[in-house]
């Protein structure tokens, strides 16, 4: 790094508090990391100078020797060098993000959580020790953690169903309303958990699943976003090409319509089941697998290529 990026970055530093270096701004992140970052800072209501590495090549390798520090984001408080995202997530957890900007912890509401008898019974079978718990973690794009653990320090404590649940902070702000269930899938006993606070995601839909709604004639709109050559060599009776009218079809639909798409394998599927829920659309579905593990799970008459 040359002395004058390294005084551009020592100058950003030097006249602001509370500075991130960051991939884009904090309107428009362009990394998940960096926004998870954001949303921490504006959950504890700190004012903080932002830098877009990604629109100046010589700060977004020179902060990184800066730092001595690998990745970005990069958070730096009063001149000193918090960390990245996993460590702001885990000083915010704890409480310690506030102490360090100098803002008054928030009171952190215990959420309600139901856990299923069937859960419980799983759960309080995995607990050995005396005073250990069950540590649940709700993280920013709602992807969710079951272990066992101690209670710490500033952990948000849940009575449910005869179980100990600990959450961090951040992760109690994210849980009000989950239910936590034990189901019996086709791979065997599985966690099932369902927060209200989720927003809408493409969800899996395995092909055997699919025939069994078929079969029960449930409504749902099955469409193929393969080219028609392909379609012509093997298609799922039922459904349609995803063509222009059919696009414009699918925009006359209600937008709790089931959408279930499918191609040869799930790739192409999930792009459009991405750009439908996009579009507004909240119960969308990708057929894992695509039409090729159809034919191999459900019907074998259906050709593979």
């Amino acid at each position: 790094m040359d002395s004058a990026t390294r005084d551009r970055i020592q100058k950003v530093i030097d006249e602001n508090e509370v500075v991130l270096f960051m991939k884009g701004t904090p309107e428009t992140p362009r990394c998940g990391f960096s926004a998870t970052v954001v949303q921490i800072l504006g959950n504890v209501g700190a004012e903080f100078a932002s830098v877009d590495v990604l629109s100046d090549p010589a700060i977004r390798e020179g902060i990184k020797e800066f730092s001595d520090w690998p990745t970005i984001p990069q958070l730096y408080v009063r001149k000193e060098f918090v960390g990245g995202c996993d460590i702001v997530k885990e000083m915010f957890g704890s409480g310690e993000l506030e102490e360090k900007l100098g803002k008054p912890a928030k009171e952190i509401a215990a959420p309600t959580i139901t856990v299923t008898a069937r859960a419980a019974e799983a759960l309080k079978g995995a607990v050995e020790s005396p005073g250990e718990g069950i540590r649940f973690e709700v993280g920013p794009r709602f992807q969710y953690a079951l272990s066992i653990g101690e209670k710490m320090p500033k952990d948000v404590v849940v009575q449910a169903g005869g179980v100990t649940l600990y959450l961090d902070r951040a992760s109690a702000q994210r849980a009000n309303g989950t239910t936590i269930d034990y189901v019996t899938t086709p791979e065997g006993a599985a966690f099932k958990i369902e927060n209200p606070n989720e927003p809408p995601k493409v969800r899996q839909m395995a092909p055997r699943e699919l025939a069994e709604r078929l079969a029960r004639k449930e409504p749902l709109a099955l469409y193929d976003v393969r080219t028609p050559g392909e379609r012509e060599q093997a298609k799922i009776e039922g459904s349609k090409l995803l063509d222009r009218p059919a696009q414009d079809e699918i925009f006359e639909l209600p937008t709790d319509t089931t959408l279930v798409f499918y191609c040869h394998s799930g790739s192409r599927s999930q792009q459009a089941a991405e750009h439908f829920l996009a579009q507004g659309f909240k119960n969308v579905w990708n057929l894992s697998g695509g039409i090729d593990a159809w034919s191999v799970e459900v019907d074998p008459k259906v050709p593979r290529y």
